[in-house]
């Protein structure tokens, strides 16, 4: 039986993928300069500030290890982030956001903020900032329950229209 479009409305999955979409499509061109886009800028805005590791990191995006070492090998090339040393283990590296990062990450936050703005329209403004709030507590819950998962493929699922017939040279 197929189903209605209550039902379909109704779907938690559907609704997600809808809103990311959205944001994906109309954030895309804004971040074409970001080595990896999105998640660049992701990598650029979970950096700034904590100095984690390159491991820490990874598992904090739920980036792939090796996903994650492409896009810092991008990110360092175009200057905006430092792998440095960390004291506390010689073998581990501290990604560090240059100055140039910190311009472009706020750069980018300010028109990523007009798209998040367009992609909520259907919210009052104090409907936007509850659902912001919930949807942050609701991912930071989820990340908590499942470290290792791999956003980067759930995210190519959702806004990729035909994954399976594109050949990449690596995952990014």
């Amino acid at each position: 039986m197929p189903e209605s479009r209550d039902d379909l409305q109704s779907d938690l999955g559907w609704a997600l993928g809808a809103v990311l979409r959205a944001y994906a499509k109309a954030g895309g061109p804004l971040l074409a300069g970001v080595p990896g886009a999105h998640r660049g800028y992701q990598v650029l805005a979970a950096a700034c500030g904590a100095e984690d590791t390159q491991l820490a990191l990874a598992n904090k995006l739920g980036v792939d290890r090796t996903v994650m070492t492409y896009l810092l090998d991008d990110l360092e090339r175009a200057g905006l982030v430092e792998r440095k040393p960390d004291p506390a283990d010689r073998r581990a590296r501290r990604i560090v956001v240059t100055d140039s990062g910190r311009t472009t990450l706020r750069e980018l936050r300010g028109k990523l903020a007009h798209v998040e703005t367009g992609v909520l329209s259907a919210l009052a403004e104090p409907e936007r900032a509850v659902f912001r709030d919930l949807l942050r507590t609701v991912a930071t819950r989820v990340g908590l329950h499942d470290p290792q998962g791999d956003a980067c493929a759930v995210v190519e699922q959702c806004t990729d229209p035909a994954p399976a017939t594109k050949t990449r040279r690596r995952k990014a």
